[in-house]
């Protein structure tokens, strides 16, 4: 048997470079079936929203329509949005919710609109239908709580 003393010691140096190098590429360069998630895009405030929970709404354009992110409400509560006067209402308004954060969601503008949120699953984005609100509507009211009925 022709062994060589030394020899496999060189593979084993060899092999750990080499796996060394494959990590380090790929903390550095994507590999074809990785996909990172898309960062959230900027916050922005088109409207103003007074509402009485601690947690805050986050607006965001998706295209053309100003989505309320209310992820991060639960329980029960209420906020007014008032349009910049300068700038006027989007022409398409959505909501963010979480299901089993709360139960309804009411949307009071020139029509009033009531939203069943389900109790579990993926985030949803709820769309207010056009006439919902008006250019010359002042505020739109939304309500949120556990309630599943919509009674009020």
């Amino acid at each position: 048997m022709n062994h060589m003393p030394g020899r496999s010691g060189l593979r084993g140096a060899l092999l750990a470079t080499l796996c060394l190098a494959l990590s380090a590429c790929a903390m550095h360069w994507h590999w074809p079936w990785h996909h990172r998630q898309k960062p959230p895009p900027p916050a922005v405030h088109q409207v103003t929203v007074e509402s009485d929970s601690a947690a805050s709404i986050l607006q965001f354009w998706d295209r053309n329509t100003l989505q309320f992110d209310l992820t991060a409400l639960s329980g029960e509560g209420s906020a007014t949005i008032s349009a910049v006067k300068s700038v006027g209402w989007p022409v398409r308004l959505e909501f963010l919710v979480r299901p089993g954060s709360f139960g309804r969601l009411e949307v009071v503008g020139s029509q009033r609109v009531v939203f069943q949120v389900p109790p579990q699953g993926k985030n949803l984005v709820l769309k207010l239908a056009p006439g919902t609100y008006l250019p010359d509507t002042s505020s739109i009211t939304v309500r949120w709580n556990a309630a599943d009925d919509s009674a009020h």
